[in-house]
């Protein structure tokens, strides 16, 4: 054998073949193996070793072998060494050496047919005992009726408070224990029945030419004749004394694969076990996930290329990545990744691998899922929380920073409408807080209970946390569910009740009693139907939250317009990606797939005649979290609703907006155009120029969206693009606004109304959007 590098590992399999082909294989085989000069063996062992010759050629014979190639490029030298060593031979008979050196774990090696309780006994070294002659108490396991094993209690393997066989991997609560007296070294021989003597191994040596015996089976006491050499052949020859084959159970896959064993791994695999093999009594796991849970590298690449399951999970609904990400075991991760393990799979508690790695703290877990897949940094679990929650609950304060940085949402509401502020003050980590104040998550937000972040810190005694809060300028007057203030939430007469005290005053102006601040009239203007509230304050005049309208998140009808939602007319696409390739049904509708991997729009699209979008249906063959599904999706921009100086109520963004976000729709009862000239108030109309069939418009005075509050702007940063997702009834487009460029935090945001509007509307009002370019105020009349 060449050294060097060793590209391919070869398996050899048992398959049913020519005989003429399996010679010829045979022959190439022992041809390609090189000849090493033997030393002159002495004439004692030419015998023996002739003997042994002609059980190899025998066996070769008999057997009928292939190989397959297997890649090793991810192993290391130190595997491939291992994997090169002799190899355990499995179903194929042993001798009493290869059991010696082969057999799993217990190094005693006792293993013997079952006969009356006898043990022929070997030298053999026991790592529990040191002992060297293979006497004393030991326990017994029968995986088969002929097969009985031996091992030291000790040395049994232990998974999880349970016992196994070392040799077999059978459980050991059937095993008896046996104690096995020192053997007789000198038997005595019988010469009424000499075919039941089993003697002793003699050692041969040569002196010229003679063959002679050492250590020979003589029993002096009785003075019995000399043992022949012919007699002891003939005794070695019984078939009781025979090594026997060893067959290990599939769960000995998951053992091995589990405690590191690669040679026995790769031998299992060849000697057929499942590598999808179910584990009882361990959630029912596979190998794979015993191997990826303890960072097995070289175990998962050979399980893998023997056909696991990458997605198969156990009853947790775990995957072995979510197993590797859990333990923290990156190389493991990257190989899975690039193997094509699913990252966005859910367990029964709807964690994803990034819920786990950020629950725990695994910083490059973390950083390594998002550099593959950020488009789930937002996933939300069963309770509602997302990857950064998880992070801040449990203090890792680099984990939070890098899920900032990455573009985690800071106000996603959990099931209890929980933001991540309110987590923060439950934790009492004020630089968290700090950070997600920084981030724009809403100090007002209030949860189910009616608490505001404030309440928590205040419960929790956390004074830093109450600090930030207060200088932030939360409201110390606001009252929950259980009419309790801030104040009534902490001890009275604690340093966090002497601070909430001395700042009442302070918080006057959030109150109303500061004239020029801005009362919250409103948390929530969508009364929780959209992903994101929506909260409404006015700092200008006495006028209420707007309540002349019903909130609404999709277009609704309130007579007869037969849209067509026929399933089987959609054009749908067959996509097994994320339809960002060309090859897309959907895209191709919409000229291509025009979303980038964070649901933008490219610089590049038109603005002055934007395409009409077409994104994936539910007649679509590719995934819910596909590219091409953005405005289905919903509001994700967070928007506030509040009152101008001369514009009566507008909508602003409250954080920085690239170009080309889907912002919201314009939703609202969709009407038939000559509805609509019926309707006196006619400032909530859109009409959907459409171009096909009878003209319709979207009327949001009595039901709407936040779209409905959307002023005019001379200098717009808004484009209206019209999109069709459950149905393609071309009559009926979606309206969705998209940024038309960059939008700043506190940018009051709005779009071009258009001529047509201000030639019927300059009648009785002018243009009022403030703009040095603007084309509709009185000084452009």
């Amino acid at each position: 054998m060449h050294t060097g590098v060793i590209p391919f590992f070869f398996f050899f399999l048992n398959q049913k073949e020519d005989p003429g082909a399996s010679v010829e294989k045979n022959q190439a085989a022992t041809e390609a193996i090189p000849v090493i000069p033997p030393e002159t063996p002495k004439a004692g062992e030419q015998t023996a070793v002739r003997n042994e010759l002609k059980m190899e050629v025998a066996a070769v014979e008999g057997s009928h072998v292939e190989y397959t190639e297997l890649a090793l490029d991810c192993l290391d030298l130190k595997a491939q060494e291992e994997l090169l060593s002799p190899p355990l031979l499995v179903n194929a008979e042993l001798t009493e050496t290869d059991l010696a050196e082969e057999l799993p774990l217990c190094c005693c090696r006792m293993e013997t047919p079952h006969i009356g309780g006898s043990l022929s006994t070997l030298d053999q070294t026991c790592m529990a005992v040191e002992s060297m002659d293979g006497v004393g108490t030991f326990m017994e396991c029968r995986p088969y009726g002929s097969i009985s094993h031996r091992f030291h209690r000790d040395c049994a393997s232990i998974l999880k408070d349970r016992r196994f066989c070392p040799h077999c991997g059978e459980d050991t609560s059937r095993a008896k224990e046996v104690a096995v007296p020192k053997a007789n070294l000198s038997p005595a021989v019988s010469s009424s029945n000499p075919e039941l003597l089993v003697p002793a191994v003699p050692t041969m040596r040569a002196q010229a030419g003679n063959i002679g015996l050492i250590g020979e089976s003589v029993c002096a006491a009785d003075g019995l004749p000399k043992e022949s050499l012919e007699s002891i052949l003939i005794a070695l020859d019984d078939e009781n004394l025979k090594p026997k084959k060893v067959k290990y159970p599939t769960r000995q896959l998951y053992i091995s694969a589990k405690q590191g064993e690669l040679q026995k791994v790769v031998h299992l695999l060849v000697d057929g076990k499942d590598p999808n093999f179910l584990m009882e009594g361990q959630n029912k796991r596979t190998p794979l996930h015993a191997a990826a849970a303890e960072g097995h590298q070289e175990i998962c690449h050979m399980l893998v290329q023997a056909g696991a399951n990458l997605d198969m999970f156990d009853e947790e609904q775990r995957t072995p990545l979510m197993a590797a990400c859990e333990n923290n075991h990156l190389d493991t991760v990257k190989y899975l990744i690039r193997a094509g393990a699913a990252i966005n799979h859910k367990d029964i508690m709807g964690f994803t691998c990034l819920h786990l790695a950020a629950k725990l703290g695994h910083y490059e877990i973390v950083h390594h899922l998002l550099s593959k897949a950020s488009k789930y940094i937002n996933c939300q679990d069963d309770g509602g929380w997302t990857p950064i929650t998880w992070a801040i609950e449990y203090k890792h304060k680099e984990l939070v920073h890098l899920l900032l940085a990455k573009g985690a949402d800071v106000n996603i509401r959990d099931k209890e409408e929980n933001v991540c502020l309110h987590w923060a003050a439950l934790s009492g980590c004020d630089d968290i807080a700090q950070s997600l104040l920084e981030a724009r998550c809403d100090l007002n937000a209030v949860n189910i209970h009616g608490d505001l972040p404030l309440h928590i810190a205040s419960r929790e005694n956390h004074l830093e946390c109450v600090m930030l809060f207060l200088s932030r300028g939360a409201d110390v007057y606001q009252r929950n569910r259980e009419e309790e203030t801030p104040l009534d939430c902490c001890a009275h007469g604690s340093k966090v009740w002497t601070a909430l005290n001395a700042n009442k005053k302070l918080t006057d102006a959030r109150r109303g009693r500061d004239c020029h601040g801005e009362r919250v009239l409103s948390r929530d203007i969508s009364r929780g139907y959209e992903a994101v509230p929506i909260t409404c304050v006015n700092g200008v005049d006495s006028e209420p939250c707007p309540k002349n309208f019903k909130y609404i998140r999709d277009n609704c009808v309130t007579s007869p317009l037969n849209i067509d939602n026929d399933i089987t007319h959609l054009q749908h696409c067959s996509c097994t990606d994320d339809c960002s390739s060309s090859i897309c049904m959907c895209g191709q509708l919409s000229l291509r797939c025009w979303y980038d991997s964070e649901g933008r729009l490219p610089l590049d699209f038109c603005q002055h005649e934007p395409p009409v979008l077409f994104e994936c249906n539910h007649a679509c063959s590719c995934w819910r979290t596909c590219r091409n599904r953005v405005v289905q999706n919903g509001l994700r921009a967070r928007l506030q609703l509040f009152r101008t100086q001369k514009m009566g109520w507008g909508v602003r963004a409250m954080q920085d907006i690239p170009q080309g976000t889907f912002i919201c729709e314009y939703v609202g009862e969709i009407i038939t155009d000559a509805e609509a000239d019926k309707r006196e108030n006619d400032f909530f109309l859109f009409t959907l120029d459409n171009k096909v069939g009878d003209v319709h418009c979207i009327d949001a005075r009595l039901f709407g969206n936040i779209g409905r509050f959307i002023n005019h702007l001379c200098e717009p940063n808004l484009l209206a693009v019209k999109v069709f997702t459950i149905h393609q009834d071309l009559r009926f487009p979606r309206i969705a606004f998209f940024s038309s460029r960059p939008i700043k935090a506190g940018e009051q945001i709005g779009f071009d109304y258009g001529d047509h509007y201000w030639r019927v509307k300059s009648k009785y009002f002018s243009c009022q959007c403030g703009s040095l370019k603007c084309r509709y105020s009185d000084a452009c009349r």
